[in-house]
């Protein structure tokens, strides 16, 4: 009598029709993703210029788990900022899906993009300038995106002037109330625009190099403020970044290349037995619902592998290893 899965010991491992039953499992559309704060499946963005298309993202498929604190990395030109201007509204995908909060990006009618917009998410520039009216105060900024809210959802201003002060206090830039951008420096700035981002309480906060203008210091600072917007405001927070500082800080950080997701690393803090703290890194190919990886360029050229590569089933792993044939 043929045994069933049920009855096979521990220390067998699985079949190959039942690997293939689970990978099937994962990669259906009913579960992908389900419940994060962030999903972007198999999405594409293709830019037309000239007769000439490029492809900027290119089937990437990506989730965010609700109060994550994320860090997108990528050369130039690998689609991140695509990417990020996607999530934020501010563009719309060529192909796949992507939700943000439950919200269909690409489905999306122009005046629920608004919406979107004003109360989904926040949006941070990279440049500090971008972020703030000339003209008005720090308190007068963070208070005009509920006074455009409040014209639709009756908000008094007493309810607006306590979620200013809120914000203030928890970015630590009360003092600076009365003053117009042009008497703030850079750092001040973007903490001000971090609070003007949050100012309709969005369940996902986006930026875009917010650090680039700014020196470590002042830089070290800012991402203690996105700190708190994750942990005191609850924020789901994801920061494109070249910069190494920033993304070595967050839990988790996203490589972006060639317009797909193709690393991962996560960190974890860990104690040892004399209970001295310290943090322990990993980094991940990913693996997309079709089977396809971006395997790092250095593991390649270390072994010479172009073009083909032999791979291998082992009993809880894969093996990935030159072609044993070149040259025949």
């Amino acid at each position: 009598m043929k045994s069933t899965p049920q009855e096979r010991p521990a220390a067998e491992a699985p079949s190959l029709q039942e690997l293939r039953q689970r990978a099937l499992a994962a990669a259906s559309p009913k579960n992908f993703g389900e419940g994060a704060a962030i999903v972007c499946d198999r999405l594409v963005r293709i830019f037309s210029a000239e007769g000439v298309e490029v492809q900027a993202l290119q089937g990437l498929e990506l989730t965010i788990q609700q109060g994550d604190l994320v860090a997108l990395v990528g050369a130039s030109g690998s689609g991140k900022s695509t990417l990020l201007t996607i999530l934020a509204g501010l563009d719309v995908p060529t192909a796949g899906t992507a939700t943000v909060a439950g919200c269909d990006l690409l489905e999306m009618p122009a005046k629920e993009r608004l919406r979107y917009r004003r109360e989904v998410v926040g949006f941070i520039w990279q440049q500090t300038a971008r972020n703030l009216l000339p003209f008005l105060t720090a308190a007068q900024n963070i208070a005009l995106p509920m006074q455009l809210r409040g014209r639709r959802s009756g908000n008094g201003s007493k309810q607006q002037a306590a979620r200013v002060a809120e914000l203030m206090e928890a970015l630590e830039i009360g003092d600076l109330a009365h003053r117009r951008p042009n008497e703030l420096s850079g750092g001040q700035q973007q903490r001000v625009a971090i609070a003007v981002a949050m100012a309709n309480n969005p369940p996902v906060l986006l930026a875009d190099e917010p650090t680039g203008e700014l020196d470590s210091e002042t830089a070290g600072v800012i991402f203690e403020s996105f700190r708190t917007v994750n942990r005191e405001l609850g924020a789901t927070v994801v920061i494109v970044t070249h910069d190494p500082m920033v993304a070595g800080e967050v839990r988790r950080t996203v490589a972006i290349r060639d317009g797909r997701t193709s690393s991962e690393v996560l960190r974890r803090t860990v104690t040892d037995e004399h209970g001295e703290e310290s943090v322990n890194e990993r980094e991940y190919v990913m693996l997309d619902r079709t089977g396809r990886v971006q395997l790092p360029v250095k593991f390649l050229e270390a072994l010479g592998m172009e073009h083909r590569v032999a791979v291998d089933l082992a009993a809880d792993h894969i093996e990935v290893r030159p072609d044993d044939l070149a040259g025949h």
